[in-house]
């Protein structure tokens, strides 16, 4: 779904539509954690109040590190 960014106040923000709000059960005042992938993806997560660990650039790094070493751990395992 693209969105505008649009001008609120001296910041900028981007309207989440009330379908999707509703779906990822966000209202007013609900708090998101905003992180940049190494893909320059923007990913809005909804915030549980703990940190989570596991971030997108993890899990970048998990599937480029199963693609290289995947079948070599899965041949050790194997033995």
């Amino acid at each position: 779904m693209e969105q505008t960014i649009i001008q609120i106040g001296n910041s900028t923000g981007v309207i989440i539509p009330s379908e999707l709000k509703k779906k990822a059960g966000l209202k007013k005042g609900s708090k998101v954690t905003l992180t940049l992938t190494s893909n320059n993806e923007v990913v809005i997560q909804k915030g549980t109040g703990k940190k989570n660990s596991i971030t997108p650039e993890f899990l970048d790094w998990l599937e480029a590190f199963n693609k290289e070493y995947g079948p070599a751990l899965k041949e050790l395992a194997e033995k």
